[in-house]
């Protein structure tokens, strides 16, 4: 399986928004313990028009990966180093755990580095907390609630602190 990661276009934005939302869904349960009002707030702005602006937004880049043609995981960072979204797609069973995220993260890291960011930064889900464990961040603080869920702020330092 090989994944193609580039940068986001306008047009990606239906298959990335269903990207996000099928993730949420289907992988992030111990968040939003099947909460109708939980899911509700988290999906609200989750919409293709949403992601559209997110892509088309000079304040961020954004990217997909795909496998064979078939968008598997978006991503998206401001320009100052706020990992925004992170999503990979659950239904292709070969997909999940197979490097997709990695690949979406290492992209945007990427980007970040190029641009000259210091750090990145994140509020991680419960469900993806170990997944930025494993690629280099670290918990900065306690816990914050955000959509009636715990989400733990991360730092990823890039460059040395001065």
């Amino acid at each position: 399986m090989k994944i193609q990661v580039r940068p986001a276009t306008a047009d990606d934005a239906i298959d990335a928004c269903g990207v996000i939302r099928s993730s949420i869904l289907e992988c992030c349960h111990d968040d939003h313990r099947g909460d109708a009002k939980v899911l509700q707030g988290w999906l609200r702005n989750k919409t293709p028009d949403f992601v559209r602006m997110v892509i088309s937004s000079p304040s961020a880049f954004s990217v997909v990966a795909s496998v064979d043609g078939v968008t598997v995981g978006f991503g998206s960072a401001s320009r100052s180093g706020e990992v925004t979204l992170c999503y990979v797609v659950p239904s292709v069973p070969s997909v999940r755990f197979a490097g997709v995220g990695k690949a979406l993260l290492m992209a945007i890291e990427d980007e970040a580095n190029r641009s000259g960011v210091e750090a990145l930064r994140l509020e991680s889900t419960r469900t993806a907390r170990e997944f930025y464990l494993r690629n280099g961040f670290v918990a900065e603080g306690p816990a914050v609630v955000a959509f009636d869920m715990e989400a733990q702020p991360m730092r990823k330092q890039l460059r040395p602190e001065v």
